[in-house]
């Protein structure tokens, strides 16, 4: 399967993109805490979602990586 790239790498990066946004938003919120802060303001949900994004766009892009790294 030489000369192929797999959907899920492009899915990888994505993820990968999404999480380090969503994190840095959520830093820049625990930062600049808002006025009237929403519901639940206190459990940091964008931190944790873009933790957990960036942790699995990484692990997609390092596991379907057209190169070295996506022998499978």
């Amino acid at each position: 399967m030489h000369g192929h790239t797999s959907i899920w790498f492009f899915s990888g990066i994505l993820l990968l993109a999404y999480g380090v946004i969503i994190t840095a938003t959520g830093l820049w919120e625990l930062a600049h805490p808002p006025a009237h802060p929403p519901v639940l303001y206190q459990l940091h949900a964008p931190i944790w979602w873009g933790a957990m994004m960036t942790v699995a766009g990484l692990i997609y892009t390092f596991r379907f990586h057209p190169g070295t790294w996506g022998k499978h």
